[in-house]
């Protein structure tokens, strides 16, 4: 099962993992996800916040013999390690490690705390002036760049933190850091021992990734060799950094999932959702730690071509959108 069948790499990692050989089923909660009609068989779920998430999930993976799970969105991270005792391999990291990644107050405490580089970080309730703009501001929980600003002046910050969406202790205030941002594959299993660490340099980001070029940096490497070592993931994960004036990573958020980046550390040569899946429910082999410098990634729209009878086999329509979105129009007009 790969679920957020809408996400931008997910249909790239359905149609991958089919070449493969795997049969997939895919989730999503928007029937106009791309990935529900290109994977075996879709299914609409709730969001991965909603109590009725995770039931729904199990018997979806009890009826269709599912022997593992890809989650790739932050909500379902949690819930989805449970399956894990229905004999589900779940391709995450320990449920300790996503935890505290998914606090990213939490999660620069515990870097700081272990050595490793980090943004001066603060609650925003805490902030008291003494760490001076630009900063960055961002909730403490949340994904794809949402919620995030950039505050070039004190004033602009107060500002968002008296009239701004979030309460001043669900966001965090941190240094920016202005060097050039990574964004990288750690691909790790449950014994502990890093397999490869794929660097890939942002060239440009607009929530995910849109694109970005493999990059050697020894430097990035160890860090991110010492998350591994200092927090023990035990399964994939991705570090965002950003290296400062003096060439050095500091780490400002990590992701304990496959990355939007995963199909650029696959098409460099190390596959790590294929690779990883075949450990967790075979035994397969380790991967190695040998790729293409150099290779550079280009997200755009892809059009794919199935049978009218593939497409409608799965029971459910993107056109189901449109009904969705007209409906409170017409209950308006009702009234």
């Amino acid at each position: 099962m790969v679920t957020t069948a809408g996400s931008a790499q997910t249909s790239g990692t359905i149609l991958h993992l089919r070449r493969q050989g795997f049969r997939v089923i895919a989730t999503d909660i928007d029937p106009a996800a791309p990935g529900l009609y290109l994977a075996d068989r879709g299914y609409l779920v709730p969001s991965g916040s909603n109590d009725a998430y995770l039931p729904q999930i199990r018997r979806i993976c009890h009826d269709e013999g599912a022997i593992a799970i890809v989650p790739l969105v932050d909500e379902e991270l949690v819930p989805v390690a449970e399956l894990a005792f229905d004999d589900v391999a779940v391709l995450l990291p320990r449920p300790g490690f996503v935890t505290t990644c998914l606090d990213k107050y939490v999660l620069m405490r515990r870097l700081a705390a272990a050595g490793i580089s980090v943004p001066a970080t603060c609650l925003a309730s805490e902030w008291d002036g003494s760490l001076e703009p630009p900063l960055v501001v961002k909730p403490r929980a949340g994904r794809g760049s949402r919620g995030v600003t950039v505050c070039t002046s004190r004033d602009e910050l107060l500002g968002l933190l008296t009239d701004g969406p979030y309460p001043p202790n669900d966001l965090i205030v941190q240094e920016r850091i202005g060097g050039p941002e990574y964004t990288v594959s750690v691909v790790v299993w449950r014994d502990g021992e890093v397999q490869a660490v794929v660097a890939k340099e942002v060239i440009l980001k607009r929530g995910v990734t849109k694109y970005a070029v493999t990059r050697r940096n020894e430097r990035v490497a160890d860090v991110c060799r010492a998350v591994q070592r200092e927090l023990r993931a035990d399964g994939p994960f991705n570090v965002q950094l950003a290296l400062d004036g003096d060439g050095e990573p500091r780490i400002f958020e990590i992701n304990p999932r496959f990355s939007s980046t995963a199909p650029l550390t696959i098409a460099s040569g190390v596959d790590e959702v294929t690779g990883l899946l075949r450990q967790a429910t075979s035994g397969g082999p380790r991967l190695a730690d040998e790729w293409v410098e150099g290779l550079v990634m280009v997200r755009r729209w892809s059009d794919e071509f199935l049978q009218e009878t593939e497409f409608t086999g799965h029971g459910i329509s993107p056109a189901a959108t449109d009904a969705v979105a007209a409906a409170p129009q017409i209950a308006q007009v009702a009234r």
